[in-house]
């Protein structure tokens, strides 16, 4: 099993910068990808970008291209999404997720809070 601890929510105002942070512990040798998704309020988690976790190849929503970097550690079993040029539309709680396989999430951290004002 994984575990997976995310961290760097916030408020920030239309335009600025946020940095999450997501820690991953236990067996992470059988990671294949990590990803960040997002649930805005009343609607269903989304797909914001992903990583393979050996290779480092990204994916990213259409709705952040441009504007998120996913990176990794593999020495600190991190993963950050650096968010720049934030929207209101960015709000959302941000979840990390774990993949064992291509397009399998099914380790979930416990979700941190993204709110952009206007």
């Amino acid at each position: 099993q994984v575990q997976l601890v995310e961290s760097g929510g916030g408020l920030v105002q239309a335009g600025g910068s946020l940095r999450l942070s997501c820690a991953a512990s236990g067996r992470t040798f059988s990671t294949y990808a990590m990803g960040w998704f997002r649930q805005a309020p009343g609607k269903g988690r989304e797909f914001v970008a992903d990583i393979t976790w050996r290779g480092g190849t990204t994916n990213y929503a259409d709705s952040v291209k441009g504007r998120f970097t996913i990176s990794r550690d593999n020495a600190k079993n991190t993963v950050t999404l650096q968010m720049n040029s934030l929207k209101p539309e960015d709000t959302a709680v941000y979840y990390c997720g774990s993949a064992a396989s291509p397009g399998v999430y099914k380790t979930w951290g416990q979700g941190t809070q993204v709110t952009v004002s206007s």
